[in-house]
């Protein structure tokens, strides 16, 4: 009998519970370990901060569904990892051994890194659904008396998606409360140029949001460092190339949602041989830690290095297929050392992603997610906000059902007309 424990229950941990569930022989167990027993749909989190969404219509209580699928639920949320002992500490002083631990914990969010930054400073998250709750009460201000508004990430950022997302629903909505007229929007972003993503583009997405952003009078200022945050002005330096100083910009605001960066979460840090120097779990091609090999990795907390050089740091997403596809190699290899096999499944990495604005947005594919790619394709139209609806509603339906069959692969061969999206590799047998 083994046993599994998967760290984290977002996007990533909870897929990869369902998966796993599927991979194990009848004698093993899987626990789940989380802060609380609640699982939140992040990627609804900017319509939850215009009011588009209330809180319970993005969230599900895990608690039964995990019962019913044979899952056991641990929600005093883990304290550290203790990988040369195999045993994760809680936060209540007990412990769970795992013979493989899979870590799925998603970012620690690193407002502190810009003073003022944040909602213990004076700017708005989606990151969480507290923020995206928060961030709603202070939209309503926004409405009620017009003012400046910055939105956009801080350098070191690796998840620029939801900040073009927010910018384009803001944008929506305040037209739909007819005071867009009124609200001066300006996109601040560490990127060498708008639609860059930390991908160094996708198809033309350099061109459809900096045409996007025109069309909806957004400015923008990239290669932008924020340096601190005030009540109401944000100090932003934009550099040359060789990261020196071009500009000084200091953007009164009303309103600003940014973006932070992001690192490993305590529980991980400063653990020899697991993290590297960010905190970031990391793996080899099999999601596999190589100092301990009975430790997997997932999601936004596996260590991916930058995909080019850029003047300021601008860190590569992990997208909803690309976690998928970690969710999928790492159930088949810890399924077949269960059985006395070796590890042969390799994620892809390939990227479906689909930028809401509110009205209408923007889709892409880079297959694979890091170039050099075999698609680098973009497109723009009403369709993508349909389709973003529809993820929301298959996605939360498949956690509160318990289901493991992916989302994107579907998207990709039905919507995208895209053929062999697939989300693992299998290497032949030696």
């Amino acid at each position: 009998m083994s046993h599994i424990v998967v760290l984290g229950a977002g996007l990533g941990g909870t897929i990869m519970a369902y998966e796993m569930r599927d991979k194990l022989r009848r004698e093993d167990r899987l626990t789940v370990v989380t802060l609380g027993t609640s699982y939140s749909f992040v990627p609804s989190n900017p319509w939850v901060a215009v009011g588009w969404r209330e809180r319970n219509d993005v969230t599900v209580d895990l608690a039964d569904t995990f019962k019913r699928r044979g899952i056991a639920l641990r929600p005093e949320g883990a304290k550290k990892v203790h990988p040369k002992e195999n045993r994760v500490e809680l936060n209540d002083g007990s412990f769970v051994d795992y013979d493989y631990l899979i870590i799925a914990t998603g970012p620690d969010l690193a407002f502190d890194e810009v003073p003022g930054l944040g909602p213990a400073g004076h700017t708005q998250s989606i990151c969480h659904i507290d923020h995206a709750v928060a961030t709603r009460a202070k939209f309503d201000e926004l409405v009620r008396k017009p003012g400046p508004v910055v939105v956009g990430a801080v350098q070191g950022a690796s998840c620029y998606g939801p900040a073009y997302e927010f910018a384009f629903i803001l944008d929506t909505a305040l037209r739909r409360a007819k005071v867009r007229d009124r609200v001066p929007m300006t996109f601040v972003t560490p990127e060498p140029y708008i639609g860059h993503l930390g991908l160094d583009g996708v198809g033309d997405t350099k061109g459809l949001l900096e045409s996007a952003m025109r069309d909806r009078h957004i400015k923008w200022i990239t290669n932008a460092k924020v340096a601190s945050v005030d009540a109401d002005m944000m100090h932003v330096d934009e550099v040359n190339e060789d990261g020196t100083t071009k500009a000084k910009h200091d953007l009164p605001f009303a309103f600003s949602m940014m973006l932070p960066a992001f690192r490993g979460v305590p529980a991980l840090t400063g653990v020899e041989g697991l993290v590297n120097p960010r905190g970031f779990v990391n793996i080899d091609k099999y999601q596999r830690n190589q100092a301990h090999p009975n430790v997997f990795a997932i999601g936004v907390c596996v260590a991916i290095p930058p995909v080019g050089k850029t003047p300021l740091p601008v860190g590569v997403p992990k997208t909803g297929f690309m976690i998928e596809s970690m969710v999928t190699a790492t159930a088949e290899n810890i399924g077949a050392l269960l059985r006395g096999e070796e590890p042969r499944a390799v994620a892809t990495w390939n990227a479906v992603c689909l930028a809401d604005f509110g009205d209408e947005g923007i889709a892409f594919v880079a297959q694979p997610q890091i170039p050099p790619r075999n698609v680098n394709w973009s497109s723009q139209g009403k369709w993508v906000h349909a389709a973003k609806v529809g993820f929301e509603k298959y996605f939360l339906h498949k956690v509160r059902q318990g289901k493991s069959e992916t989302f994107y692969e579907g998207l990709a061969l039905d919507i995208l007309g895209i053929k062999k999206l697939k989300a693992i590799q299998i290497e032949p047998a030696e």
